[in-house]
């Protein structure tokens, strides 16, 4: 008899901005940091900060880089001086932009615009996972308000990441309910923008290894 393998839920940390909140990070076992290169963004970096950031992520440990709206030369030029290993576009791309830039990506699906988010991700039908987060179209995550789940589609053409004001004082609940391939918290873990707890940190991971131990009994 073959037992049943439970799925660890990934932990992603996004609006990294300090070096030292990046090694924290990866310390936790952290599987994927975000670096916001928006202009303008709370928690946005120059592409030479990103680049820099990202030097400080070891080998299997993701680098995700994070654009919105970004200008095909913009992008081009954030992705050749940061080198990620994974693309997160966060606003109206179109889908063949996304897929021109040489690497895998995801796309973040705004709960707080759209009404058939089924519909939203066969649009984007060449995304290795989709991040559905509590904002509205054309604008930025990062505001800690988190959306209804039960808005969740049932059907997940690709792996569902799940944001949006997560906490540790909510992601026990929302790994239980929702189980996601994935969390990602940004402000959820703060003190400031940009400015990583590590005790909230700390808390975060250990709400999720919680709630994955749960499921696995």
């Amino acid at each position: 008899m073959t037992d049943s393998i439970h799925q660890r839920t990934r932990i992603k940390f996004c609006g990294m901005k300090r070096a030292a909140d990046v090694r924290a990070a990866v310390q936790l076992g952290v599987d994927a940091i975000g670096l916001i290169v928006v202009p303008g963004a709370k928690r946005g970096l120059a592409i030479d900060e990103a680049a820099a950031l990202r030097r400080e992520v070891p080998a299997l440990v993701t680098a995700v880089l994070l654009l919105m709206d970004a200008e095909p030369d913009f992008a081009r030029a954030a992705v050749e001086a940061v080198q990620p290993d994974l693309l997160q576009f966060h606003g109206s791309e179109e889908p063949a932009l996304c897929a021109s830039l040489g690497r895998p990506w995801i796309k973040a699906v705004p709960m707080g615009g759209i009404a058939d988010p089924l519909a939203y991700q066969r649009r984007y039908a060449g995304a290795s996972g989709f991040v559905f987060d509590s904002h509205g179209a054309g604008a930025q995550g990062g505001s800690g308000h988190a959306f209804d789940w039960a808005r969740l589609p049932v059907e997940r053409p690709a792996p569902l990441l799940l944001a949006g004001g997560l906490k540790p004082d909510n992601v026990f609940e929302a790994v239980c309910m929702v189980r996601p391939h994935a969390v990602d918290v940004s402000s959820g873990i703060e003190d400031a923008p940009g400015e990583k707890s590590l005790a909230r940190m700390q808390a975060f991971v250990s709400e999720v290894e919680r709630a994955d131990r749960g499921q696995a009994n």
